[in-house]
């Protein structure tokens, strides 16, 4: 009977199955929260009528192998859509347009990959949580870009540019100089003349005979 496998058994037993025959996308959803009928559903597709029956035929005939029990078979007949009831585990084999319309990932959950595909999805994990080495990380940082320094025209905020000083104009004393000098010369002049003109002696009159 079905019930001396355990669910993990018919779970393993059904995706190796599947991958047999080249089964594509195959994934297990735990149902067990959802439903009390079964406990997981396996999802697989098949590329045509006869190659979802091969599948159907070949995971139900591996159960049977074990020991296990196969309590019916649903969608020979199409093709299309194959059901393998093992109890606890419900198989889903369906074409690609067929599981696309139906879409009972999104109804009982996206699941997880199995079989070959759990083991890509494995390595591809591991390659993005792989450590980057120190000297790559550090040739991979950006440069840091370098602080431009404000011109100097811009004036600090809130404060008003101070006003510029006017240097006084240098005057020139050559002029006034000369100017001064001249004076004097000619203050000089006439006092000398006034001097000497006090100093001459005015000249006598001759006596009268």
């Amino acid at each position: 009977m079905s019930k001396a496998l355990s669910i993990k058994k018919l779970e393993t037993i059904a995706v190796d199955a599947l991958e047999d025959i080249k089964g594509r996308n195959i994934i297990v959803v735990n149902t067990s929260k959802l439903s009390q009928m079964f406990e997981r559903i396996v999802l697989a597709s098949g590329d045509s009528n006869r190659q979802v029956r091969s599948l159907a035929r070949n995971v139900a005939d591996k159960v049977r192998e074990a020991g296990g029990e196969v309590l019916s078979m649903e969608g020979e007949e199409t093709g299309e859509w194959v059901l393998v009831d093992l109890g606890p585990v419900v198989v889903h084999i369906m074409q690609p347009t067929v599981r696309e319309h139906f879409d009972l990932e999104g109804l009982w959950g996206k699941g997880k990959p199995a079989g070959h595909e759990a083991e890509k999805a494995a390595k591809k994990a591991a390659a993005k949580k792989k450590p980057v080495a120190v000297e790559d990380a550090v040739d991979a940082a950006p440069a840091k870009p370098r602080a431009r320094k404000a011109p100097a025209s811009k004036t600090v905020a809130g404060k008003k540019p101070a006003a510029k000083k006017v240097a006084p104009r240098a005057v020139s004393t050559r002029a006034p100089a000369k100017r001064a000098a001249s004076s004097t010369a000619k203050a000089t002049t006439k006092s000398a003349t006034k001097t000497a003109t006090r100093a001459k002696p005015r000249a006598k009159k001759p006596a009268s005979e």
